[in-house]
């Protein structure tokens, strides 16, 4: 049953396995384990953005290919979502068209750019990939009558979503079951779904065809493999994923905008999570957008904290100062990248059990 489920993409590390298996207990019983809305908004965006980087290593990792434009599907599913939900109103039928509808624009668009951009060197398609999506940002900040522009969309979702929907008065271990509760589920089991659709593809021969390409696309070529084909038929599998977090991003929040889905600060974010928790991997998106997410979270609170426990360190409480923490995080960063230069995933399997 658990290689059915795992697709035979075993951790092959107990130490790896320990760390992915911690994690995924800690999502599925997070808001039980860790009450309070900050920890909650945390667990489901961990679980989102596993869907996310993990589409986007498909991509890099997977097929070799540097894109620019995953924000772009990511906003796509987003505003999907969100545009239906605005037009058609609080439904289950508006999300479930929503992340259809962005879904399929996302193909399109991945199928369009993959065609007439594939064939170029990888450096070129990078380029051609990040002004499209700038292109796309500008569109739809502009467009303010249509996508709400730079202040974004604010929408409603059923009220079986809402923490005003009680099912069950009485508290379970001390949790509320109420609507925000069955939101959280709805988007943990959905991207845990989502995960293992794409543990399947990579460990599939299509998979492996691709890792092929990857490593020669010349050899590729020449045992019959047309590698512009698998490498398109990637970035669409790849774009469509990002569209369907990008939804369940949407329905989350209950605000779509350029800043949650569109930013280059995201795509620069999701390059890091695959980076460091290790290209090629599929488990590396769990490690690396958890810890980074954690990070961005938790650590101007840690920090806070370390600053006051050296007052009487002037020069030490002034380099901790809760204000430096990206100066911090990007520390932490340039460290992990350093010592784990195949990933945390990658080192954990070169070290054994």
């Amino acid at each position: 049953m658990l290689k059915t489920l795992l697709s035979g993409d075993y951790p092959r590390s107990r130490v790896l396995s320990l760390v992915v298996l911690a994690i995924g207990i800690s999502l599925l019983l997070a808001p039980f384990l860790y009450p309070g809305t900050k920890s909650l908004d945390t667990a489901a965006k961990i679980a989102i953005f596993v869907v996310l980087v993990a589409s986007y290593d498909l991509l890099l990792g997977y097929t070799g290919i540097v894109s620019f434009a995953h924000t772009m599907f990511f906003g796509i599913g987003a505003y999907g979502t969100a545009l239906t939900l605005s037009s058609m109103g609080p439904s289950f039928t508006a999300i479930l068209l929503g992340m259809l509808a962005g879904a399929i624009v996302a193909a399109v668009f991945a199928l369009a750019i993959g065609l007439f951009s594939l064939r170029v060197k990888a450096i070129f398609f990078a380029m051609v990939t990040l002004a499209i999506a700038s292109a796309f940002a500008v569109l739809v900040s502009q467009l303010s009558g249509f996508t709400g522009g730079e202040d974004g969309l604010t929408y409603r979702i059923p009220r079986e979503l809402t923490p005003g929907f009680r099912p069950i008065k009485e508290k379970l271990f001390g949790t509320a079951i109420n609507g925000r509760l069955i939101a959280y589920y709805l988007i943990f089991f959905l991207s845990a779904f989502l995960f293992l659709v794409m543990l399947r593809i990579v460990n599939s021969p299509f998979g492996r065809t691709l890792q092929a390409v990857r490593d020669n696309g010349f050899r590729a070529e020449a045992i019959g493999y047309r590698a512009v084909l698998y490498r398109t038929t990637a970035t669409v599998l790849s774009a469509v994923m990002a569209a369907l977090s990008g939804s369940l991003l949407a329905i989350w929040l209950r605000y779509t905008g350029p800043a949650t889905t569109l930013s280059m600060e995201i795509m620069v974010d999701i390059l890091l999570m695959v980076v460091i928790g290790g290209m090629g991997t599929m488990y590396g998106a769990v490690i690396g957008a958890t810890i980074f997410i954690l990070a961005q979270t938790y650590l101007q609170d840690v920090m806070g904290v370390a600053e006051k426990a050296t007052e009487a360190l002037p020069l030490i409480s002034v380099l901790v100062a809760p204000e430096r923490w990206l100066l911090w995080l990007g520390v932490l960063f340039i460290l992990s990248v350093y010592f784990f230069p195949a990933g945390i995933v990658g080192r954990l399997r070169g070290q054994g059990g």
